[in-house]
């Protein structure tokens, strides 16, 4: 039976980790995190509103929400479960892929249930005090009323690229945006750099998010300030297709100066968040989005980045995952530039343009236009035809022979190239001697005035 693998390219054998990591859709403990949990700890009962709920037994009165109709076990489990984990958390992942989401939720919504094997006690307090205000079905409803969804592991619409994160993948995605996530991330890069950019950094980046969208890849980054903010404007500028990975809720703008753009992106992209709605961002929340940018995309390009910059940790991220990580140069005496260099000193490649970060992330044949020089007349020349004209002198004139003796060539030979020379404008005859044109001619392919 075809499969496909993590980037949604059919496969003839059963879908294998990429990055280094497992599969999880071959995973079975993993499968259970989406599908069946495990039969020894049986999920407890959904009630329909209203109804007392027998199979959860608490000291404190709490209840796991009501399921509502098209609302699975597992979909408003792990709706709960972005509401209490902080995103990118390991051992709660462990959690999460050996008990299943609905096992997990109970035994962190019950005060009186067996606590996650290896849990602190000061963990577990922590945990049930956010599952208290845990409320995933009003949640689910508030995406749906935003015209949003929350897409999980195992949906069709799941990037399975992501699953590269091993335990550190997100529990779901809150989505604002019609289009479809796992067919956008399929050629995808992220574009991130400082917040505080120079106008240079500006430039770079709206060009190449304008660049990258015209030729049919999907701009990912931040919302952030400054390299963010220029890359998704660039793409939205070219019509093209964008995504913001958000550290707060999808409904949350953030930063609020860039609430106009991100309900751009929400109108014309997508807008992807870890957290549930209303969320607030957090230092640590940043940290961990960079992650996900990093996984999503095919690869990373650096504009503009401090010696410490959380474009950095996108980038290295991007590298331990084995996506493409690249850098933009900026002048040598530029703090903002600092860390792009330091990360070029290493493993990243060196970018100018979208051409040249599509040869790296593209297919075959996506190869970046050949740079030259401007071609001068004389780079059209012959060897003896040069040997000669490099005899003649700077300052005033010579003759044939003395031409003849300088370039090493016959003296019919010598006349020879004199004329040929002659009719392309290089020399001037000046009786029985010769002398240079004084001329500065390229070939029409050249480019002048900087056009």
């Amino acid at each position: 039976m075809t499969r496909t693998d993590a980037w949604g390219f059919g496969a003839d054998e059963p879908a294998a980790a990429t990055g280094g990591c497992r599969s999880y859709e071959s995973d079975p403990a993993a499968e259970r995190g989406h599908g069946t949990p495990p039969p020894s700890t049986p999920p407890p009962s959904t009630p329909l509103p209203g109804g007392p709920d027998p199979a959860v037994p608490t000291t404190t009165g709490r209840r796991l929400s009501a399921r509502r109709p098209g609302h699975d076990p597992q979909r408003i489990a792990r709706a709960a479960l972005t509401r209490i984990l902080e995103p990118g958390e390991e051992t709660t992942g462990r959690w999460l892929r050996d008990m299943g989401p609905v096992a997990l939720w109970h035994a962190l919504a019950d005060d009186s249930a067996d606590p996650p094997a290896g849990a602190t006690p000061a963990k577990i307090a922590g945990l049930r005090l956010r599952a208290a205000r845990a409320r995933p079905t009003a949640d689910l409803d508030t995406m749906t009323a935003l015209g949003g969804r929350f897409v999980c592991p195992g949906d069709e619409e799941w990037p399975r690229q992501l699953d590269d994160l091993g335990d550190a993948r997100p529990i779901g995605l809150w989505l604002r945006g019609s289009a479809n996530l796992r067919l956008w991330a399929l050629r995808s890069v992220a574009v991130v750099g400082a917040r505080a950019c120079t106008d240079y950094g500006a430039h770079l980046a709206t060009t190449l998010g304008a660049g990258l969208a015209d030729r049919g890849w999907t701009v990912v980054s931040g919302a952030a300030y400054g390299i963010d903010g220029a890359a998704h404007r660039g793409a939205l500028a070219a019509d093209g297709a964008t995504i913001a990975v958000m550290a707060s809720g999808v409904d949350h703008a953030y930063p609020r100066g860039h609430t106009e753009l991100i309900g751009r992106i929400a109108e014309q992209g997508l807008v992807v968040a870890e957290l549930p709605p209303g969320d607030h961002p957090t230092r640590s929340r940043f940290i961990q989005r960079n992650r996900v940018i990093a996984a999503l995309t095919r690869g990373t390009v650096v504009v503009e980045a401090e010696l410490r910059s959380g474009s950095l940790v996108t980038a290295r991220r991007a590298l331990a995952l084995g996506r493409f990580t690249m850098g933009v140069p900026g002048p040598v005496t530029s703090s903002l530039s600092a860390g792009v260099h330091q990360l070029l000193r290493g493993e990243a490649a060196v970018v100018t343009d979208a051409d040249e970060v599509i040869e790296l992330v593209g297919s075959i044949g996506d190869l970046a236009p050949e740079r030259h020089g401007p071609t001068r007349l004389r780079d059209l020349l012959d060897p003896l035809a040069t040997r000669v004209l490099e005899a003649l002198p700077a300052r005033g004139t010579a003759d044939t022979v003395r031409l003849a003796e300088e370039a090493g060539t016959p003296r019919d030979v010598t006349q020879s190239k004199l004329f040929e020379l002659l009719s392309l404008g290089f020399v001037q005859r000046c009786g029985d001697r010769w002398e240079l044109v004084r001329r500065a001619e390229t070939t029409g392919a050249s480019r002048r005035g900087g056009a």
